[in-house]
């Protein structure tokens, strides 16, 4: 039997947008690192003090998201913060996100083993050749 409160909130479709909100896309939300800094406004960034507090203010008429700290009373300062953290574990010392570090040298470590990978295959393939033939005709690979 459902309680008033809880009936209430399901007739009224209550938290089915919360839900929604949690997850974009098609699965897993996606990290929002600055650079290759951490930011506060990423959807894995937390507080240990759960005193981040996620505000919009009007710079020029521009609305623009700022994260407060209710324990400092000042703005957030992201990684340099003792008390933050990642729910990933991607927040490296320095504040920066490993996220943003594997995207920036992900696609060039990828090349670089493929060209090993071809150059190990070539050397093999020279190497079984060579080996059949009695070290003669090389020349011809």
């Amino acid at each position: 039997m459902l309680t008033l409160r809880e009936d209430f909130g399901q007739r009224r479709g209550f938290g089915r947008e919360r839900e929604e909100r949690a997850h974009v896309g098609d699965g897993e939300p996606k990290p929002l690192p600055l650079g290759n800094k951490c930011n506060y406004l990423c959807p894995y960034f937390r507080c240990n003090k759960r005193a981040l507090m996620i505000q919009t203010k009007y710079m020029k008429g521009n609305p623009q998201k700022v994260g407060f700290c209710r324990w400092v009373g000042d703005t957030c300062i992201t990684g340099e913060c003792q008390y933050a953290y990642c729910e990933k574990r991607a927040l490296l010392p320095g504040n920066k996100c490993a996220f943003a570090i594997n995207r920036n040298n992900g696609s060039e470590d990828v090349e670089k083993e493929l060209r090993q990978e071809d150059l190990y295959e070539d050397d093999k393939v020279k190497e079984i050749i060579s080996k059949k033939f009695g070290k003669r005709d090389l020349d011809l690979i």
